[in-house]
């Protein structure tokens, strides 16, 4: 039975009610469920605590159902065709993990029957229209309806979360920008930094999404690294949106299945210290459980692949005043899955490690 494990609705369709969450477990359903994002977010919400995998769906509507092999004795569930009505009358939070169209086309019609939404696509991420049109011509902020009373909130977690706490529609943020704001966002807040900011960013081949295409093909990517997107990603708009600054932003492909790393040049504002930045980072971090900093100890891809941690350590040439930084995270997990999980735990009133880490105090002896 639903009643006693399912959390109430809020009145006029809002959703779960924030904290109701404690008393139960909440429904979730996931669309797109055959990606790699969709993969990952089944198999850690198959561990969560208070999650409950109610429907799993691709993202067509037509097909029979499928087992997915690789998550056998994690989730044993079938995947299902997609419908939009089953996945509205089965779930209290929705997952969308499908390609932006038709995240654009799906998320107002859960809303309006009262599910929350945490969208892993890039459709509602940029809030200015030209630049939604620009790169996401597909979205527009009118899709959520003629009176526009729902607002995407921009799902950085470690910064936005009282916004992600009260939303109904979270935008998961990209993973390049994941990585990047992470690392800068409390320093442009300081006002710590000058002139030009540099994103050299790194990311395994997962990044690209399952379709494939010449440019991950084994044969092309094998023993080979590759810039692209050079002046014309659209995760560049996205990062200059939330630090409110210009950056250039240029990604290469990497031979790996997944992980970014990406090394950052700035400058400082004469006068700032080592120390400052230190400073800075610890105070914005302090009660921020996936963000690992490192000082002068510089990160890997591999310390944070499976996990949701980013790590950020730093370099400051004192005479200068130039720093390096580099961030690193797993794409799929802190760039996509676990990060869509830390905003639905906020959102239902959770620990925001819930299904991510252990709960406080159970790592001590």
């Amino acid at each position: 039975m639903d009643t006693p494990t399912t959390v109430e609705r809020r009145a006029a369709g809002a959703g779960v009610a924030v904290g109701a969450a404690k008393t139960g477990r909440v429904r979730v359903g996931i669309a797109g469920a055959t990606g790699y994002a969709g993969q990952e977010l089944l198999k850690l919400l198959a561990a969560h605590p208070r999650a409950r995998i109610v429907t799993a769906m691709s993202s067509a509507p037509d097909g029979p159902p499928r087992a997915l092999p690789a998550l056998a004795r994690l989730w044993n569930g079938l995947v299902e065709p997609f419908s939009l009505t089953r996945l509205s009358e089965q779930a209290d939070v929705v997952f969308l993990a499908l390609p932006e169209e038709a995240a654009a086309d799906v998320a107002p019609r859960l809303l309006e029957r009262g599910v929350r939404i945490v969208d892993l696509s890039g459709a509602f991420r940029l809030r200015d229209a030209a630049q939604r049109e620009k790169w996401y011509p597909a979205t527009t902020r009118e899709l959520l309806g003629p009176a526009n009373d729902v607002q995407p909130v921009y799902g950085l977690t470690e910064r936005n979360h009282d916004a992600v706490a009260a939303a109904r529609l979270v935008a998961n943020p990209g993973c390049y920008p994941t990585a990047a704001l992470l690392a800068l966002g409390p320093l442009t807040d300081a006002g710590l930094l000058i002139g030009d900011l540099v994103i050299d960013a790194k990311s395994g081949i997962s990044g690209a999404g399952k379709k494939p295409t010449e440019r991950t093909h084994f044969s092309e990517n094998h023993g080979s690294v590759a810039a692209y997107g050079v002046l014309g990603h659209r995760h560049q708009p996205e990062i200059e949106q939330e630090l409110a600054m210009p950056v250039t932003f240029v990604p290469h492909l990497v031979p790996l299945d997944r992980g970014i790393l990406e090394t950052i040049y700035a400058h400082l504002r004469p006068g700032t210290t080592g120390q400052n930045v230190r400073d800075t980072m610890e105070t914005a971090y302090t009660k921020a459980p996936f963000v690992r900093l490192l000082g002068d100890s510089l990160p890997e891809i591999k310390h944070v692949a499976y996990t949701n941690f980013c790590d950020i350590g730093w370099r400051v040439e004192a005479s200068s005043g130039r720093l390096v930084m580099v961030a690193v995270i797993d794409n799929l997990v802190k760039g996509a899955a676990g990060q869509a999980i830390q905003n639905f735990n906020v959102m239902v009133g959770l620990d925001e490690r819930a299904g991510l880490l252990p709960p406080a105090g159970d790592d001590e002896t």
